[in-house]
């Protein structure tokens, strides 16, 4: 696996985005958030982050082309939010992966991490939101998206995001029980599976657990 020097996250601004940040710039990384607005951008070059400007619900892939120029690694944790709106889930979880996706392949960008979400490839309940519905539909589709690529993906599916104070303990795996997860302990496991080979073309579910992170991801790769 090449040398990843500089990673870029996709969603930087948000929850699981800032708390990846620290581990990353531990690791002496150069972390590059892509963010949209310029306040944002302002916080997290004071925190020693290179953000660069992209507004997902406008760009098209020759916009990520730019952003994503020079970086080695990306890490999509980009989400439409619970806001109801279905277009948004849509346009940010599935056409922002997408363009994600084409812009690695065509600028040779290899190492890819997705963050998606436990259980989307079951079909949502009766009567669900149709919010809900589409977020569900976005990640399935996103995530093949990615299992088709020529891409080094890992994909991670956490269960329900807590905002509690990481505990450093999870469990990584295949069709495991939906125990929430800190967002906290989402960003640790990412940092953790970004250059481990083992990692490569792997999906997981993440969820709260009993085990270290060094150790639940190397069981996870057994």
């Amino acid at each position: 696996m090449r040398q990843l020097d500089r990673v870029a996250i996709v969603g930087g601004a948000g929850k699981v985005g800032r708390l990846l940040l620290p581990h990353l710039l531990e690791r002496g990384r150069t972390v590059v958030p892509l963010v949209r607005r310029a306040d944002q951008a302002e916080e997290l070059e004071g925190a020693g982050a290179t953000p660069r400007l992209l507004d997902i619900e406008r760009a098209g892939v020759t916009d990520y082309l730019d952003v994503l120029d020079g970086v080695d690694a990306v890490v999509f944790s980009a989400g439409g939010g619970p806001d109801g709106n279905v277009e948004r889930k849509r346009v940010v979880d599935l056409g922002g992966a997408l363009a994600t996706i084409a812009a690695c392949e065509e600028l040779g960008i290899r190492r890819y991490v997705q963050v998606s979400a436990i259980g989307v490839d079951e079909p949502p309940e009766p009567g669900a939101p149709e919010a809900w519905r589409a977020y569900v539909s976005a990640k399935r589709v996103s995530d093949r998206a990615v299992r088709d690529s020529d891409l080094d993906w890992t994909i991670l599916r956490p269960a329900r995001l807590l905002d509690d104070p990481a505990v450093g303990l999870v469990q990584l795996g295949v069709d495991l029980p939906p125990t929430p997860v800190t967002r906290g302990d989402v960003a640790a496991v990412i940092a953790a599976v970004l250059d481990q080979p083992a990692a490569v073309y792997r999906q997981w579910d993440l969820v709260g657990g009993v085990l270290p992170i060094p150790e639940a991801l190397a069981r996870a790769a057994s």
